[in-house]
């Protein structure tokens, strides 16, 4: 969990101005390294690789400013960085564990020279964990942090259903909520994600029941009080919740359960106390995590644990849609019903401007749903038609002002904070020169600007637990190599009461809906959880 609900440390600020060193990056080295951020940079330059996005060319370069001739290619401490840099980049992907010749082998494109030996170093220092996987007799190497949180998931999981009895509220014959849920320590709902809210409505209201979700717009959509990271009390030491200050509840309810990266989860389960129930429920259609692993998917896997398939009631065209997508094809669209509306486009340029006309004009106009109640969701971050130019186009026909955010803005978090977990939307209260006032479904609080990003487009990863009176797809050409079937899903079930789709994919569209999976993840869960769920 990161905090940065305070600036950085005026020391590290210093050291970076100094270093020539962009100070942007001060918030997420704080962040990452803790108040005595500038020391340990002092010590250990290459640390600097811990911050997504700055690469071994720049590490080198600081590292020649604060040590010169003693910033040395074959420095233990270079290549330990490195290595740990090229695992941070692996878990950027989705995995927890790469194997070790895989690892090695990139760390020889930076002239390392014993690459083993600083390697090992690092395993002795605690960042990497080195892991046997018996079946293939490969050695794996993996982010310690993530490796803990795998062996916590599945321990955790474990303790659940060792300790859990049958609740006494199955006797209550709750409408729509499968016995089996009351009945088992840990269990999987599976479902289109109008259905697991239903289910998660009528749990709501049941004693003894927390209903969550990974942002507080989606807990209060599903009848709960707050997102998972709020329940689980965050600090700037970590949560608060625990083994020591477990949560109180017999049923632990949580929807949209495949945004859960193995961390958050790890806490979550940690904090449950023996005999508490615990429900992952979510659409298993749809992407993976932002961040490393895959828990979901994972406890899907592993065979052991009991699943329910939720059953439907026949929906809309966007239903239609999203359960044909499912299935690996698409279906058509009867233009007569506005609900979903297919726009062509012939490139990314032209898919933005419909996008943006969709939002500003067309969707207010003909369906009465104001442009503020509208999300659009795309496939990448950058390029003619990602999220960061619909946002700029979007920010100068909606909220037009000098920037980089003004009052009014609609923005996204995107790192966790202590008043909203990376995803949640917020509006702009004030732009001051050092932070940004927002006010978020849990209040309005003041946070650092790095923490955010415009959110009237985002992707369909940041998309993920948040649904919208309506929704743009915005699916372009030029990223159309990487759609899948997962995102296509994903896009589609963005909005409750309207979907445009502005299309611009071509076939790959069609192709990547038939036989295009998301792309493998390497991760150790779902072994974990056979051997420790074996026995019981």
């Amino acid at each position: 969990m990161t905090d940065t609900s305070s600036g950085p440390p005026a020391d590290l600020l210093e050291l970076f101005m100094s270093a020539e060193v962009p100070v942007r990056l001060a918030h997420e080295v704080a962040a990452r390294l803790g108040p005595g951020a500038a020391q340990i940079l002092r010590g250990d330059p290459w640390r600097l690789l811990t911050v997504p996005g700055v690469r071994p060319e720049q590490a080198d370069f600081f590292a020649r400013r604060l040590l010169g001739a003693d910033a040395a290619p074959h420095d233990p401490r270079r290549v330990g960085a490195l290595a740990v840099h090229l695992l941070l980049r692996a878990a950027g992907d989705g995995h927890t564990v790469t194997p070790a010749s895989s690892l090695l082998s990139a760390l020889d494109a930076y002239d390392p020279g014993d690459a083993v030996e600083a390697v090992r170093g690092a395993i002795g220092a605690g960042e990497i964990a080195a892991i046997m996987d018996e079946e293939s007799e490969t050695e794996l190497l993996g982010l310690a942090t993530l490796a803990t949180a795998e062996e916590t998931v599945a321990e955790g999981l474990a303790r659940l259903t060792a300790m859990a009895e049958p609740l006494p509220v199955a006797a209550s014959g709750q409408d729509g909520v499968p016995g089996a849920v009351f009945e088992h320590g840990v269990s999987i709902v599976t479902g289109p994600p109008e259905a697991v809210e239903a289910m998660a409505r009528t749990l709501a209201g049941v004693s003894g029941v927390i209903v969550t979700a990974p942002t507080d717009r989606a807990a209060e959509a599903a009848g709960g009080p707050m997102s998972v990271h709020r329940l689980l009390d965050p600090g700037p030491d970590g949560y608060a919740r625990g083994v020591e200050h477990p949560l109180e509840a017999d049923l632990v309810f949580v929807t949209d359960a495949n945004t859960l990266d193995v961390e958050r989860a790890a806490a979550l389960v940690e904090a449950c106390m023996d005999g508490t129930h615990l429900v992952l429920a979510a659409d298993p259609a749809t992407p993976s995590p932002l961040s490393p692993g895959r828990v979901l998917g994972d406890a899907i896997a592993c065979g052991v644990l009991p699943i329910i398939e939720l059953s439907p009631e026949p929906g809309g065209a966007i239903e239609r849609l999203a359960a044909a997508a499912r299935a690996g094809r698409l279906v058509p669209v009867d233009p007569a019903d506005r609900e979903v509306v297919i726009v062509p486009a012939g490139d990314a340029r032209e898919a933005a401007h419909r996008a943006v006309q969709l939002v500003t004009d067309s969707i207010p106009r003909a369906l009465d749903i104001p442009a503020e109640d509208v999300l659009v969701v795309t496939l990448a971050q950058r390029g003619e038609a990602g999220a960061n130019a619909l946002n700029q186009a979007l920010k100068e026909r909606l909220n037009p002002g000098p920037g980089p955010f003004d009052a009014g803005d609609r923005v996204v978090a995107v790192t966790d904070l202590p008043q909203a977990a990376a995803g949640e939307f917020g509006t702009v209260v004030a732009a001051k020169p050092d932070e940004v006032e927002v006010a978020f479904p849990s209040g309005t609080v003041s946070v650092p600007g790095a923490a955010l990003r415009h959110g009237w487009a985002v992707t369909v990863h940041r998309a993920q637990a948040a649904r919208w009176p309506a929704a743009v797809a915005v699916l372009p050409g030029e990223a159309a190599g990487a759609l899948t079937r997962p995102l296509v899903v994903g896009a589609f079930t963005r909005g409750r009461r309207h979907l445009s789709v502005v299309h611009a994919a071509g076939p790959e569209l069609a192709g990547a809906v038939r036989e295009r999976a998301e792309p493998a993840r390497r991760t150790r869960l779902a072994d974990l959880l056979k051997e420790n769920l074996a026995d019981l």
